[in-house]
């Protein structure tokens, strides 16, 4: 249990959840199963094509790379990064792609402690960049964390938050609303713990 033999193969939701559930616990043992990819699994998933488990949406952190936390090899992942895991129109549209195109049957939306992104947003910063952007799509989440804790707590009462958030945006999706609504999606949150390498699965 816990690894994926066929690389070919649709996977269910649950199923999904148990693979990187266990992957996890695999990298935090330092038992990790990860086979290096061959010229043969390259030519393989080239001919064949891609059908990864689950959809990934995490932030661009450096030291969140899921195919790593997760313990997973090529063609295991569709993994969307962007600072503060943003789910902007490009990012739900990849996460469309994934769901109608590849069959994937688990979106699982990742955050982290530590996270620059909303401690940027928290401190009210204003880069007058393209940062701004990612300042201004957090700034929801660091409102409800306001509402809920003291000053101490900001900061990973809103990484929580924002993480809820991106997943409900992308419930809203009409593409992804239509499979869950007919239960063959799940939109799942957890959050990755820099320090133990944890990921913490949200209820």
């Amino acid at each position: 249990m816990g690894t994926r033999d066929n690389l070919f193969e649709t996977v269910s939701a649950e199923r999904s959840l148990e693979l990187l559930r266990d992957g996890n616990k695999r990298y935090l043992s330092g038992t990790s199963l990860l086979a290096v990819a061959t010229s043969q699994m390259r030519r393989d998933l080239s001919e064949k094509g891609q059908f990864p488990f689950a959809a990934v949406l995490s932030c661009s952190d450096s030291r969140v790379p899921p195919e790593i936390v997760f313990d997973v090899s090529l063609g295991q992942l569709f993994t969307v990064r962007t600072a503060g895991h943003i789910a902007d129109p490009v990012t739900i549209g990849s996460i469309e792609f994934a769901v109608s195109s590849l069959k994937t049957n688990l979106v699982l939306v990742l955050g982290h402690d530590k996270c620059g992104a909303v401690k940027a947003a928290v401190s009210g910063a204003k880069c007058n960049s393209n940062i701004d952007a990612v300042i201004e799509a957090i700034k929801p989440a660091v409102e409800i964390a306001y509402k809920n804790v003291g000053d101490d707590e900001i900061c990973a009462c809103c990484e929580d938050e924002h993480v809820r958030q991106t997943a409900a945006r992308l419930a809203e999706s009409a593409v992804l609303k239509e499979r869950l609504d007919d239960g063959t999606l799940k939109i799942v949150c957890a959050k990755y713990m820099l320090e133990s390498g944890e990921v913490i699965f949200f209820e």
